[in-house]
């Protein structure tokens, strides 16, 4: 009988301790959360600012699991001014999607599903190099994520690919919720203009108005010369083929420096999941090409009187041509891999 008391002393000791154990993990989580809010709330962006101390404090030297996210910007200031990495542009939507974040999960209600559990932060490289090389970053741009669950912050954490750090906030935004399964929301972007620049605007426009009118009715504009339009169609064409557009709207860089080698840029990105400003433009710029041969062959040409002249300009148009769309399905089958059928009538090969 003693030793059954004995045990059943242990067993409610165990649990006892189990509990306490269990009650401080979780006030110590709780309060490393509400330490790093204070820090999101001091912060005008919602981005914490991090340093060697604050990755030991909130990473290395608590236990896992934590009850929090961190996707951390890795920046350099001496780096700013290499305009190739776009470091600045990226820490603009890295810093929309950290202020959306914030905004659609904590509309004041302090029960929110994602609150508290993602933080966004960044880290300096001359301030923190330890902390970059605790992580293994060698080069930037780099955005890395780091879950609960992750003990080697080199191992563990995940890195964002370059394909979603280069391309707009909405991208990053992705990443993140498939990640974490947290939602983001939309992404809040500041209006182009204020209400302010808007109302000069209007009264610049009302001013200048019956000048203008004069103009149009007089037939005394740029819009009323032929030049005018033909070199409007080219700039549409060109726009069309290009891919400037895709440009815009995910505002792709025109190219991107070797991880390899910082020194060296990259002008065409192979896979099919990322295009570059710069093979855009060329692709572009060969279709371009062929089309104002066409239009020069089928308008300017017929009506020149000189036969020989005519044969020799047609020669050179169609070589032209040739190489141009030859070196197109060329980038195409680099870019993706597909294959492309030869352009003339499969009889004809030997």
């Amino acid at each position: 009988m003693a030793t059954a008391g004995k045990l059943n002393h242990l067993v409610l000791f165990t649990a006892i301790f189990t509990l306490f154990v269990a009650t401080a993990t979780a006030d110590s989580g709780s309060d490393l959360v509400t330490e790093l809010l204070t820090l999101q709330s001091q912060s005008k962006s919602g981005i914490i600012h991090l340093n060697d101390h604050l990755i030991s404090r909130f990473l290395t030297s608590t236990k896992t699991p934590r009850p929090y996210s961190i996707l951390i910007f890795f920046d350099a200031q001496q780096l700013h001014d290499k305009t190739e990495l776009h470091l600045q542009e990226i820490r603009t939507e890295f810093t929309l999607v950290a202020s959306s974040f914030i905004a659609n999960n904590n509309d004041g209600d302090d029960d929110s599903v994602s609150r508290g559990k993602l933080f966004f932060c960044d880290i300096e490289f001359r301030e923190s190099q330890s902390s970059f090389a605790l992580f293994g970053v060698n080069a930037l741009p780099h955005i890395r994520l780091v879950g609960p669950d992750a003990k080697s912050l080199r191992d563990d954490s995940i890195q964002m690919d370059q394909g979603d750090i280069a391309r707009q906030a909405e991208s990053m935004a992705e990443f993140v919720e498939s990640r974490t399964k947290l939602k983001v929301g939309p992404i809040r972007r500041p209006p182009i203009l204020s209400n302010k620049q808007l109302g000069l605007i209007a009264v610049i426009l009302l001013i200048w108005s019956p000048f203008a009118a004069k103009k149009i009715f007089a037939g005394e504009t740029l819009l009323h010369d032929p030049k005018i339009w033909l070199l409007g169609a080219v700039f549409v064409y060109f726009f069309s083929v290009s891919g400037a557009m895709h440009n815009i709207i995910r505002k792709m860089p025109m190219f991107l420096a070797d991880r390899n080698d910082p020194d060296k840029l990259i002008f065409f990105y192979q896979g099919s999941g990322m295009q570059l400003g710069a093979e855009g433009f060329a692709v572009g710029f060969l279709y371009t090409v062929v089309g104002l041969l066409l239009a020069l062959v089928t308008h300017v040409l017929v009506r020149v009187k000189n036969v020989m002249a005519q044969r020799v300009t047609m020669i050179i148009a169609l070589l032209v041509s040739f190489w141009a769309v030859n070196k197109v399905v060329y980038l195409d089958n680099w870019k993706t891999g597909y294959g492309v059928h030869g352009f003339w009538p499969s009889s004809w090969n030997w």
